[in-house]
């Protein structure tokens, strides 16, 4: 009787989907729409900045203060983190591998350092770099969201110049000047079945 090993498939890990971009440029929506496929996940990032209005803790971020969010820098519980505005951000590996676990893709909003950080890791990843049609537009929508001071906005206009120098890194570039084209074209990219996710023969390499 044949023991030839090959013949049972191994079982699938999930991928790590890196989701980046200038602030307001949409990356937000655009997990918010990947997640609702089956077979993705998403990695609830830790923040030390204060919740904004319709926030939830342990939905939108697991929100901890300077003391708190140490703690875990100390313990190694971070994948990678960074300050961002003011703020610290991290991606928790508990997060990560709750999902992939189960063979899910699991999506990161993370930005920029972050993202570096992960690929300097060498862990499997398939990044997405979320632009808008332009600056103008970003300050138009940060001005209409009204959850930043004028002083904010142009403070997170200054630092988009140097996020958009970093788009060359990554895998994919897609420009959110229609939502619903953006997501399709990600899903595309992604390997994705329209409407359905993660396909069931996919093996699970990057890139699949």
């Amino acid at each position: 009787m044949s023991n030839d090993a090959s013949s049972t498939a191994a079982p699938r890990r999930g991928r790590l989907i890196v989701v980046s971009g200038p602030t307001a440029s949409g990356k937000s929506t655009l997990w918010r729409r990947l997640v609702q496929l089956p077979g993705v996940d998403f990695s609830v990032s830790a923040t030390t900045r204060p919740p904004r209005p319709g926030e939830v803790d342990g939905r939108d971020y697991h929100f901890m203060d300077d003391a708190e969010f140490q703690r875990h820098v100390d313990a190694g519980d971070f994948l990678e983190w960074a300050e961002v505005h003011g703020h610290r951000y991290g991606t928790l590996k508990s997060e990560v591998e709750k999902g992939r676990a189960k063979g899910h893709d699991v999506v990161l909003e993370i930005d920029v350092q972050g993202a570096k950080q992960l690929r300097d890791l060498g862990l499997p990843m398939v990044s997405v770099f979320v632009e808008a049609p332009s600056e103008e537009e970003l300050r138009r929508r940060l001005l209409a969201r009204g959850t930043e001071s004028p002083e904010e906005v142009e403070r997170r206009l200054a630092r988009v110049r140097s996020e958009m120098a970093e788009a060359g890194h990554y895998d994919f570039v897609v420009v959110n000047d229609d939502v619903d084209e953006m997501v399709r074209k990600v899903e595309e990219f992604l390997g994705y079945e329209p409407g359905r996710g993660v396909p069931s023969h996919d093996s699970g390499e990057v890139g699949a």
